[in-house]
């Protein structure tokens, strides 16, 4: 069901229902913000409160409110909620908590929620267990608590899991222009990315934040990342809450590689959203965003009259993904004309202090710097408490820069307390981003550049509900499954007795590799032998813990060996790993998470990400790996996976060994549900 939230966040109407302090607040944080509307307080025993005329019951109510937010307990806000869906109102703030939340101390809370959710019927309602939400645009607070919003003509929204990260969040004094802040606490009826939707459809909102949990209905993030894109709207996500969930009941290398945060953040990667790890990252790239948009390329210039900082400033940018241009003979000649010959020219650059308090010739240096393939330029000042006077030189050349070239230019505080909200609100009226933090001002920088069109085609999903009966192939079995959709395994045959192993590996060319099977672990179990002869086989197979043997061709001429394997994430549906092979693959730790179906480009992105690329290629001189029978073996892999949804749990190859011809799997496991 589509529910309309627009009278909910734009209310040109209040109903505030509920007595005490918490009610009262939402009545005075929207006199504070400026609510032009009608405020209505619903009370049984009181005419008025805090000079608005009070009424008895919803149904006494002139009309039906667009927004409520109702105060009241947990069990009284059922029949209330029921009471405003009949009289058809735009919708409801549920602020009780003791619902889905409170199930291990109350069992009934799952049971209240549910039939909230069915009091509510097509009214859409935050919470239960929320605060509710700001809207600064037009001056509503559906808002219980203090908040630091004040109103504005266009900037950031905010949607957060939490009421009390929402709340600091809006007391930043960074000089982040938030337009809206909401909260959705249980999103007992409503997730993120339906309301998130909402705030895509107001024009003022320059940037999205989503402060995240876990992810739910992945088709409604679908849904969102697509009509972001198409609006040039970009979004932020800080995601928090990794869970040991993806690693659920399974037994294969990739299950210890991709666990929940490493779907979760494939999931962030494909649906084009930046990612970022902190709250003073969270609110700078936002910021970023508002004031100049995306980097137009992964590319900074730097200037500060220190080289200590001139070399923390590159130190900090170097695992960004950024970097800075060495300049060009036009820059130094421009440079050397406003610095003089005592300057060392470079970027990150140290313009020394020769020039200080001459706003012109700064500014003509700071120029010099800003050009068309720069994605942003930084000038780092520090600001100190008292006295700033002789540093007003630094802002009015930063401004006058920026005036100069119409690039991006970012004044940075090495240390966030040193650029005081009067400077930050003289730099934003300038045209010139004011940052917190070294550190920060990277992380967002970077941040912006993760900013890409959703990726193509839809997720795989798997059914509700886990596997209840799990059964693992043997290698064997496996292998043959895999095969079936194009996979290049070794020439092998299967034994049952250690006597029957010398006849049975006739036909096969050694050198030849001994494996028991039905462990799931061979190497660590003592269960793998390398380099025998057929004669060799039956003292090989004498150690071995089991009676059931295959035996392979050895695949020689390896350049690497890799790990690709596929897991069943309830949350994020199929995962695919592809990760550094072998028996080191946990002590690597090499590895980057997909979501299946995954496509050519980002499977190749992925192989070039990960440390062991060089190998792939050709390391110093030596032959490079077929990259497209590695490919070939991951469609196969894939296309398994999508033959076999209702019942896969796990699906793994370790290793594929990647010569310069081939790509050839020297284990498999699959591991599925066989009810």
């Amino acid at each position: 069901m589509t529910r309309d939230l627009s009278r909910l966040i734009r209310p040109k109407s209040i109903a505030v229902i509920g007595g005490g302090a918490w009610c009262d607040q939402v009545i005075r944080q929207c006199q504070k913000i400026g609510f032009e509307g009608a405020i209505w307080p619903v009370h049984p025993k009181s005419d008025q409160v805090l000079g608005y005329k009070a009424y008895a019951s919803v149904d006494a109510l002139p009309h039906a409110p667009d927004a409520s937010f109702i105060g009241i307990n947990r069990h009284a806000t059922i029949p209330v909620v029921q009471d405003l869906a009949i009289k058809g109102a735009g919708g409801a703030v549920c602020f009780a908590s003791g619902y889905s939340e409170a199930v291990s101390e109350d069992s009934s809370g799952g049971d209240l929620q549910a039939d909230l959710v069915a009091a509510a019927g097509a009214m859409p309602i935050l919470g239960p267990n929320c605060y509710g939400l700001i809207n600064a645009l037009d001056g509503a607070a559906i808002w219980p608590d203090q908040h630091g919003c004040t109103r504005l003509d266009s900037g950031v929204a905010i949607l957060t899991q939490s009421s009390n990260i929402a709340i600091n969040l809006t007391n930043q004094q960074r000089g982040v222009p938030i337009a809206y802040v909401a909260t959705c606490g249980n999103m007992a009826q409503l997730n993120q990315a339906e309301i998130a939707s909402t705030f895509l459809d107001d024009p003022r909102v320059t940037a999205l934040g989503l402060h995240i949990e876990g992810f739910t209905n992945l088709r409604s993030w679908e849904a969102l990342a697509a009509k972001a894109f198409a609006k040039g709207i970009p979004i932020v996500v800080l995601k928090v809450g990794a869970s040991e969930e993806a690693q659920a009941a399974t037994v294969s290398h990739t299950a210890s590689l991709a666990g929940s945060d490493a779907s979760a953040a494939a999931l962030i990667k494909r649906l084009g959203f930046a990612r970022v790890h902190d709250l003073p990252v969270f609110l700078e790239t936002l910021k970023l965003l508002h004031f100049s948009g995306a980097l137009s390329a992964p590319t900074l210039a730097s200037i500060s009259c220190s080289g200590g900082e001139a070399s923390l400033m590159a130190d900090t940018a170097l695992t960004s993904g950024l970097t800075f241009p060495p300049l060009t003979d036009n820059q130094r000649a421009q440079l050397a004309e406003a610095l003089g010959p005592m300057v060392a020219l470079a970027n990150p650059l140290d313009y020394h202090t020769y020039i200080w308090r001459d706003v012109d010739a700064m500014s003509k240096a700071w120029s010099a710097m800003m050009t068309p393939d720069i994605g942003l330029t930084f000038t780092v000042v520090d600001y100190p408490p008292e006295n700033r006077t002789d540093w007003d030189c630094a802002t009015d050349a930063a401004i006058k820069a920026h005036k100069n070239t119409g690039r991006p230019m970012a004044l940075v505080a090495s240390l966030p307390e040193l650029l005081p909200p009067d400077v930050t609100q003289t730099l934003i009226n300038g045209g010139v981003i004011p940052l917190h933090g070294l550190r920060e001002a990277i992380s967002a920088a970077a941040a912006t550049t993760q900013i890409s069109a959703p990726e193509d085609p839809p997720l795989v999903l798997p059914p509700s509900g886990s596997p209840q009966t799990p059964h693992m192939l043997t290698e064997r079995e496996a292998k043959i499954a895999l095969a079936s959709y194009g996979l290049d395994i070794p020439h092998s045959v299967t034994a049952t007795a250690v006597g029957n192993l010398t006849h049975a590996a006739e036909t096969l060319t050694p050198p030849l590799v001994l494996k028991g099977l039905g462990i799931a672990h061979k190497t660590e179990a003592g269960a793998v032998k390398l380099h025998l002869t057929a004669s060799d086989l039956p003292a090989a197979a004498e150690a071995m813990p089991t009676e059931h043997f295959l035996v392979e061709e050895m695949i020689n001429g390896g350049v690497a060996e890799l790990l690709v394997g596929v897991t069943r994430d309830p949350a994020h549906g199929f995962v695919l790993t592809v990760a550094a092979g072998g028996t080191l693959t946990e002590v690597l730790a090499d590895s980057i998470s997909l979501l299946v179906p995954a496509t050519h480009e980002s499977i190749r992105d992925a192989l070039a990400s990960l440390k062991i690329a060089p190998l792939l290629t050709g390391y110093r001189g030596a032959a490079a790996a077929n990259i497209t029978a590695i490919l070939k073996a991951i469609d196969a892999l894939q296309a398994y996976v999508l033959a076999n949804l209702d019942s896969l749990q796990e699906a793994e190859i370790n290793p594929l060994i990647c010569t310069p011809t081939r790509a050839v799997a020297a284990d498999a496991l699959i591991q599925k549900d066989m009810s």
